[in-house]
């Protein structure tokens, strides 16, 4: 993965590998970027604009009626928020970022067991307590190759809230890094919440854009589910 390669294929390698991850359909191309059908109660569909514009955002948002409906900017929230009308809630902003893979082995901290696995082009990893609590996990996923080569998108990465503070983020990210590098992945893409971005940027990760997310419910009262 060259420095210049761009937001659009940065995205759309992205995309190819949330879906395997994920089990969604397979992105319709748009104008704009690319629509995916999701098929979940609170995640419907997602459509993504790896370089939005006003006009794009505004028909897209003011043609939206299904709830939860999300849309994916890649841009600051503070940009693309004049853009939405109502009914449209903003989630964190999330931050695409690469990293270039090598094999590594973590070492496990004592009192913790790590069980990796795979299941097509999926690759798990479980981080339980010796006496078998879960403490942490996350998984990997190959796409098609589409615009970054053989690249794999880390996704889902969790630490329980009584784990956190014991190194068992990057247990897990260094783990599956080492697995997708020995499955023949270089290069890998992930979209990070602004507290997991400090723990990526430690192991090595560049943030290359900012997104916003959101999703349409125009009723209020509830909260976002992902």
């Amino acid at each position: 993965m060259s420095a210049d390669t761009s937001t659009g294929e940065l995205v759309r390698g992205w995309i190819d590998g949330w879906i395997v991850s994920r089990g969604a359909a397979d992105p319709v191309d748009e104008p704009w970027g690319w629509t995916i059908d999701v098929g979940q109660a609170r995640h419907v569909w997602r459509h993504v604009m790896p370089e939005p514009t006003e006009a794009a955002v505004r028909k897209v948002a003011a043609g939206t009626s299904v709830p939860w409906t999300w849309l994916k900017l890649f841009a600051e929230d503070e940009e693309v928020r004049p853009w939405v009308g109502p009914g449209w809630r903003f989630d964190r902003p999330g931050f695409l970022m690469t990293c270039s893979l090598a094999a590594e082995r973590p070492a496990v901290p004592t009192g913790f067991t790590v069980t990796t696995w795979t299941r097509g082009d999926v690759i798990r990893v479980l981080v339980r307590t010796a006496d078998g609590r879960f403490a942490a996990r996350g998984q990997i996923a190959r796409g098609s190759g589409t615009g970054i080569g053989a690249g794999a998108i880390a996704d889902q990465i969790e630490t329980a809230p009584e784990y956190r503070r014991r190194g068992l983020g990057s247990l897990v990210m260094r783990t599956l890094q080492n697995a997708a590098y020995e499955a023949g992945a270089r290069t890998g893409l992930l979209v990070g919440t602004p507290e997991g971005r400090a723990l990526y940027t430690s192991l090595g990760w560049t943030t290359r854009s900012p997104m916003a997310s959101l999703w349409y419910e125009p009723e209020a009262g509830s909260q976002a589910a992902g």
